[in-house]
């Protein structure tokens, strides 16, 4: 299994002795795994067996199923009962002779019950047929599930490339940043210190400047960004999993935009942001 998108739609339908079967199914993104099922009579007796069959294949969505069983004619439903008609008819032929006023016509006939009778469906047949229909269509829903899923991936493949080429960037500017910024403390504090001992002032600027450090962020965004592309690799249903992470990613970037202190990475925690959200956005697609 690939990683599968939530949404989809598949059709399969084959003919059978009892009539032509068509089977639908379509989905749509779901936090849990939703089945609405649209069954006729004859094969409402397969619903436990029909929701079983889905949940072995799919984790996530929700799921509209719909088996139709069509008919060919009304000749294949309905049938006339030979020796029935003939008792009818012998009935028939012994009153005209006591009653010549009598008069029957074929309506009236065909609404007597017992000559036109339905018929019989091999019920066992059918639901064989109807069961292996859907694994059919389940089959073509998983690979257009595949097929869009892997769109998915190659876009949050990219954004994630994107997230690691700005953390880069920023672990690039710390030394200058933190350099421009001890320089900037350091004049602001001579000019309001007076004599203040030189080791408190020390103090007080690697205090600040600890305030300010996000190696430990930048570290954890790393972190996540292997997590995430080690689960887009599994054969499994990810998407559970890549959301709890996004909300990971997110609390880092924030944390990265409340320490910044210089424009560069303050745009650097908004540029992650928006990254952030567009992976999430497709991370809510995946089953």
């Amino acid at each position: 299994m690939t990683i599968r998108s939530m949404t989809a739609f598949a059709s399969a339908e084959v003919q059978t002795d009892a009539g032509r079967i068509n089977c639908e199914l379509r989905a749509v993104n779901h936090r849990f795994l939703d089945i609405a099922l649209r069954l006729p009579e004859e094969l409402r007796a397969l619903e436990p067996a029909i929701r079983e069959k889905i949940a072995a294949r799919l984790s996530r969505g929700k799921l509209d199923v719909t088996i139709r069983l069509t008919r060919d004619s009304e000749d294949d439903a309905l049938q006339l009962d030979p020796v029935f008609l003939d008792r009818l008819s012998y009935i028939a032929m012994s009153l005209s002779s006591k009653l010549p006023g009598l008069h029957t016509d074929l309506t009236s006939i065909l609404q007597m019950p017992g000559v036109l009778q339905a018929r019989d469906i091999d019920a066992e047949a059918l639901h064989a047929e109807a069961l292996a229909l859907l694994t059919t269509a389940l089959d073509a829903f998983v690979l257009a599930r595949e097929r869009e899923g892997e769109k998915l991936a190659v876009v949050i493949a990219e954004r994630a490339d994107a997230v690691a080429k700005i953390i880069a960037e920023v672990r690039s500017l710390l030394p200058q940043i933190r350099s421009a910024q001890r320089a900037r403390l350091t004049a602001r504090m001579a000019e309001f210190s007076g004599n203040l001992e030189p080791g408190r002032l020390e103090q007080e600027l690697v205090l600040w400047l600890q305030k300010l450090d996000v190696d430990e962020e930048l570290d954890r965004l790393d972190s996540h960004l292997a997590e995430l592309r080690r689960v887009l690799k599994q054969r499994e249903p990810v998407g559970r999993r890549l959301d709890f992470l996004l909300q990971e990613f997110n609390r880092e970037a924030n944390t990265l935009g409340s320490k910044s202190v210089d424009t560069r990475t303050s745009n650097a925690a908004v540029e992650l942001k928006v990254l952030i959200d567009q992976i999430r956005e497709q991370v809510q697609n995946l089953e």
